[in-house]
């Protein structure tokens, strides 16, 4: 009588009930050189002649193998920068500290090509109100602000301070850091989880300033976050990318544009996070604090472009020796 049992997931029909052995040998397996469970239990190598297979019967049958298949990795797939809904067309975001003019700031800011600029929220200098405003130089109806919660170690704080930035200039998307101490200015991630929660509920998109923790990071996505920003290094230090696995893993991960903010300090450092396959770059003193910052921030902009390219084309693998670029056949 014929019946039906699963191997390793597939359904099979048999013409009769069988032995173990009987049906390896049907299937051109060799019983020495492989193992049998059958429905759940394991069938000792010196039963598989008195073990019958039966209607409805479920077995697994395994062998080692080395390792796995060697798969070619796709070619990443070029896709806008798109964050809370909307698109730009630079990677680039630059911040508004540190400039010794706020003329200067807007002229770096321009030659960046960026579309958007964090702003700090400070209290009203009561002494002296006609002084300038950032508003004056740098027009929000052209660029995105994109205010934030620098200076804060405390997640209340954090809140406070955008819920006065939003009735200040109704803004809704925010880059949210909350710090945990003055000498290194690692973000509180504890204290961060909470605030984007908070935020998040009373209508905030936010940006996150995080850790480069890939566990962190997709915490944050989950509960809504619109976009990762983790550390490059620490904030102001200008030592590059430190962690390009913790990155490359979160870029890996997200589903949410991936931004590294902070501890960039020349083109080559923007270039190796967009290399990582990051969206975008959030930067401040590497380019107020260079020589010309005119220069820089256009210096940055084409490190931006080509890390970005660099990406998507796919870099040649390394090697331990060298290898001719010109054939050896032929050779005189």
């Amino acid at each position: 009588m014929a019946v039906t049992v699963t191997i390793n997931g597939e359904t099979r029909h048999l013409g009769d009930s069988v032995s173990v052995a009987a049906l390896l040998t049907g299937m051109g397996l060799d019983p020495k050189k492989i193992a049998v469970e059958r429905n759940h239990e394991i069938v000792p190598r010196s039963q598989y002649d008195a073990t019958a297979v039966g209607e409805g019967d479920k077995l697994e049958i395994v062998q080692f193998i080395g390792g796995g298949n060697a798969v070619e990795p796709a070619l990443p797939v070029d896709k806008p920068l798109v964050i809370a809904g909307k698109t730009f067309r630079s990677r680039l975001i630059v911040g508004t500290g540190k400039y010794k003019t706020y003329a200067q700031n807007a002229a770096a800011l321009e030659a960046s090509g960026a579309e958007m600029v964090t702003v700090a929220v400070r209290r009203v200098n009561l002494t002296d109100p006609s002084q300038e405003r950032l508003v004056d130089f740098i027009d929000p109806k052209k660029y995105t602000y994109l205010p934030n919660t620098a200076g804060c170690f405390t997640g209340e704080d954090a809140v406070r301070t955008l819920r006065l930035a939003r009735e200040a200039g109704g803004w809704t998307l925010v880059k949210l850091e909350v710090l945990g101490d003055k000498k290194t200015l690692y973000p509180n991630m504890i204290e961060t989880l909470h605030a984007t929660e908070l935020l998040l509920k009373e209508g905030f998109q936010v940006m996150v300033y995080c850790s480069d923790d890939p566990l962190m990071a997709k915490r944050l996505e989950e509960i809504g976050a619109c976009a990762i920003m983790p550390l490059a290094a620490p904030i102001g230090s200008g030592l590059g990318v430190q962690n390009p696995v913790g990155i490359r893993m979160i870029v890996e991960e997200a589903k949410v544009p991936v931004i590294v903010d902070a501890g960039v300090g020349t083109a080559s450092d923007a270039t190796v996070a967009m290399e990582l396959g990051c969206d975008a770059v959030l930067m401040n003193t590497a380019i107020a604090e260079a020589r010309d910052p005119i220069m820089m921030a256009r210096a940055m902009k084409h490190a931006i472009e080509a890390g970005r390219l660099a990406y998507l084309a796919g870099r040649m693998a390394k090697k331990r020796y060298a290898d001719p670029s010109s054939p050896l056949a032929g050779l005189i």
